[in-house]
């Protein structure tokens, strides 16, 4: 029982949240896992683990696969509170087994790390998709809407975006951006000098005139 080996389970999770939206208070909870068991030594958790501050929601396709998924724990609700100033969304495609799209909410902390926000899982990138994902995410972190929103170049994106969150400033993350120069600019001659005199412009002007002047 040792903290390090202790866990819920995500079907003992979802039964946690979904007694607590109909009334039942935790130590009623709690008590049914130790009736279903036989004793509480049988657990793997202890009573206080219950009061874990997790956020976990899911929705499943008719053959009860993934459809979509997305948690967050208490610490990563905990740091939106004090970063949540800028937030980078970005999702990785067809890197696992599963063939599901893996997404994070990354935002920023004071030294300059990065801190996770939220992660999940889509079986696209739909917009009824993003707009599923965006208000899950809005309600795990309290309703507050950060200050600006990075992604990349995706319309369903920015369209929910600006459905679930008014007030958020988006932007094209810089690191897409950039990463597409090589690909646009290898038919041109002499595209190496090219591209370095596009970095420097990017990278080296720090207002909107200065970046059209050079």
């Amino acid at each position: 029982m040792l903290k390090q080996h202790r866990e819920l389970s995500m079907s003992i999770r979802r039964t946690i949240k979904n007694n607590e939206e109909v009334g039942i208070r935790p130590n009623k909870t709690y008590q049914s896992f130790v009736a279903a068991a036989g004793s509480h030594r049988e657990l793997n958790f202890i009573e206080k683990d219950k009061n874990q501050n997790f956020f976990f929601e899911l929705e499943l396709e008719e053959d009860q696969s993934i459809k979509l998924a997305f948690w967050a724990d208490a610490r990563s609700r905990a740091v939106f509170e004090y970063f949540r100033d800028v937030i980078l969304f970005h999702t990785t495609y067809n890197t696992n087994r599963y063939n599901l799209v893996c997404s994070s909410f990354v935002g920023m902390n004071h030294h300059g790390q990065s801190t996770l926000l939220g992660c999940s899982l889509m079986k696209n990138k739909e917009i009824e998709s993003f707009k599923w994902l965006f208000q899950c995410w809005l309600r795990c972190m309290g309703g507050n809407a950060p200050k600006g929103f990075l992604t990349n170049q995706c319309a369903s994106m920015k369209r929910d975006l600006e459905a679930c969150m008014a007030t958020t400033i988006h932007r094209w993350c810089i690191w897409h951006i950039m990463k597409k120069i090589p690909s646009k600019l290898n038919g041109y001659k002499g595209h190496a000098e090219i591209e370095q005199e596009m970095s420097q412009v990017v990278w080296n002007s720090y207002s909107k005139d200065s970046f059209d002047r050079n």
